[in-house]
C-alpha cells in the first residue's frame, strides 16, 4: 500500500494480528486445489471476487499485515520498506488482468476490494462492476452530484475531505473530496449496498490477498453461504495456473495516460510581432502535476532559428515571440518520461498555423482510446499517441490539443506447463474460452485468521 496513504491514517494501536508466516503447500497439494478451483469457477453462475492488500504486493505495493508489511515493520521497530517505484505508476499484476480477463467472459460478476491502489479500476474492471469499500486514492467525488474524476496523481487528502478542485460538471462547481477512509469513517452505502446484494446472489465468493480482518468488510463473503453459495481463500498468484486450466488468456495491460498541450497568442503591442505561450498540461487542470512527465525538450522549424529550451519545473510552459507575417511553423517536443514509465521518452510534432480552427475534433474519448490500445496490441510500442480533442478558444486566442499517450506496456504470456496439468480440465478446449497457453509456478500463500476488526 501506499507509504503516504499509510502515514495519512490516524493513529490506532491494535491494527490486528500482524506478521503471519508464509507457507509452500507441496506441489500436488498445490496442483489438487488449483484444479478444484478451476473446476468450481468453470460451474460457477455468479462469482464474486474479495480483495485485499496481498494481490498488490507484486506491483511493488506492500502490503500492511504481511512479514514485511508496514504494520508489521513498524510493531518490530524496523525501517519502513521503500518503495520500488512511486505509487502512481504501480501497475497491475497477473491478478488484476486475470480477473480482467475473467469479467470479459463473463465469468467475474462483481468485485470488491478492500484497496486504494486503484489498480482494478486501472486494469480495466468496469465502474459499475466494482466496489472500492475504503475509496481510491486517486479518485474525487463531488458530494453535490456525485460525479466522480479519477487522477493520474495520487489525492493528497484522505478522510472524506475537501481537495482543492472543484467539480466541472455544468451548474455545478462544488469543492470535491478526496475518497479514502480514515478509521473511524463508515463504508459509504454507494459501495457497501452493491458489494452486499452480489455476495448474497453468489454461489462462489474468492478471497484474494486478504487476512479479512477488517470489519465490516470481511463480513460480507459470509453473506453468500445463506443461499448455499462457496468461499474459497487463495494464495497469491494461483489464479496464473487457473486461468491455465480453463485455456484462457491473460490480456496485456496498456496504460494511457492523457496531456494537453495548448498554444496561447496576442500581438505585441507595436502589433509586428505575435507573441505566443506553450504550456504542456495535466488535462486534470492547469496547475494539476503532470507525475509522468519530468522534463520536456522544445525545439523549432530549423529555417526559423528560434532558440530550443528543456523545461524541468511544472507547470510546463514556453514564451516565444515571432514575426507577424510567419505563416506557419512546427514545434517539436520530446516528452522525458519519469520512473516507472516504460519507455525514457516519446516525440512528437506539433503544426502551429496561428490560426484558431473553427471546428472541434472531438470523437468519444473511449473510441480513440480503444483503438489506441488494439494498435498498442499489434505493435507494443510505448510512447504512440493520438489525439482525443482539438478545440479553438477566442478569448484569450488559443489552441488546446488534448493526446492520449502510452507510458506502459506490460505482457503476461509464456508457455503453460502441460506436462504438470495433464488432467481432465486442460483438455477441454471447447467452452467457448481463448485457447492459450501461461506460464505459472507455485508461490507463497498466507495463513489467515479469524479475528474480525475494524
Amino acid at each position: 500500500m501506499s507509504l503516504g496513504y499509510a502515514e495519512k491514517l490516524s493513529f490506532i494501536e491494535d491494527v490486528g494480528n500482524v506478521g503471519m508466516a508464509e507457507f509452500f503447500d507441496p506441489s500436488h497439494v498445490f496442483q489438487e486445489k488449483v484444479e478444484r478451483l478451476a473446476g468450481m469457477i468453470q460451474k460457477s453462475k455468479h462469482m464474486v471476487v474479495f480483495t485485499g492488500a496481498g494481490i498488490s504486493t507484486s506491483c511493488g505495493i506492500p502490503d500492511f499485515r504481511g512479514p514485511k508489511g508496514i504494520w508489521t515493520l513498524q510493531r518490530q521497530g524496523k525501517a519502513l520498506p521503500e518503495a520500488s517505484l512511486p505509487f502512481h505508476r504501480a501497475t497491475p499484476s497477473t491478478t488484476h488482468m486475470a480477473l480482467v480477463e475473467f469479467e470479459k467472459a463473463g465469468i467475474l460478476k462483481f468485485l470488491i476490494s478492500q484497496n486504494v491502489d486503484g489498480l482494478h479500476l486501472r486494469s480495466g474492471i468496469p465502474r459499475e462492476k466494482l466496489s472500492e469499500l475504503h475509496g481510491d486514492s486517486f479518485m474525487e467525488q463531488c458530494p453535490s452530484c456525485g460525479a466522480e474524476y479519477v487522477r493520474d496523481f495520487e489525492i493528497e487528502t484522505i478522510g472524506l475531505k475537501e481537495t482543492t478542485r472543484r467539480c466541472s460538471r455544468a451548474g455545478c462547481g462544488a469543492k470535491l473530496r478526496d475518497t479514502v477512509l480514515d478509521w473511524e469513517d463508515a463504508l459509504p452505502p454507494k459501495e457497501m449496498d452493491p458489494a452486499a446484494k452480489h455476495c448474497k446472489m453468489a454461489d462462489l465468493v474468492l478471497c484474494l490477498g486478504t487476512s479479512l480482518q477488517i470489519t465490516p468488510a470481511c463480513n460480507l463473503p459470509l453473506k453468500c453461504l445463506k443461499g448455499g453459495g462457496k468461499i474459497v481463500i487463495v494464495n497469491l498468484q494461483v489464479m496464473m495456473g487457473v486461468v491455465g486450466m480453463l485455456n484462457m488468456r491473460i490480456p496485456p495491460f496498456i496504460r494511457i495516460d492523457l496531456f494537453q498541450i495548448i498554444i496561447t497568442q496576442a500581438l505585441s503591442l507595436d502589433k509586428k510581432y505575435v507573441n505566443w505561450t506553450l504550456r504542456i498540461a495535466s488535462v486534470h487542470g492547469k496547475q494539476a502535476p503532470l507525475p509522468f512527465i519530468k522534463s520536456v525538450k522544445v525545439s523549432f522549424t530549423e529555417s526559423l532559428s528560434m532558440k530550443a529550451a528543456v523545461l524541468y519545473d511544472q507547470p510546463l510552459h514556453l514564451k516565444r515571440r515571432t514575426a507577424r507575417s510567419t505563416k506557419h511553423l512546427d514545434v517539436f517536443l520530446s516528452l522525458q518520461f519519469s520512473a516507472g514509465c516504460k519507455c525514457t521518452h516519446a516525440d512528437l510534432k506539433i503544426p502551429v498555423d496561428f490560426e484558431i480552427p473553427t471546428d472541434c475534433l472531438k470523437e468519444e474519448n473511449d473510441s480513440i482510446i480503444e483503438k489506441l490500445k488494439e494498435r498498442a496490441v499489434r505493435e507494443p510500442c510505448c510512447g504512440q499517441t493520438a489525439v482525443v480533442e482539438r478545440r479553438g478558444i477566442l478569448v484569450p486566442k488559443s489552441e488546446v490539443i488534448v493526446h492520449a499517450i502510452i507510458t506502459n506496456i506490460i505482457e503476461y504470456g509464456g508457455s503453460l506447463e502441460a506436462s504438470s496439468l495433464s488432467n481432465g480440465l486442460l483438455k477441454r478446449r471447447n467452452e467457448g474460452l481463448i485457447d492459450s497457453g501461461i506460464c505459472w509456478k507455485r508461490t507463497k500463500g498466507r495463513k489467515r485468521t479469524s479475528r474480525h476488526r475494524r
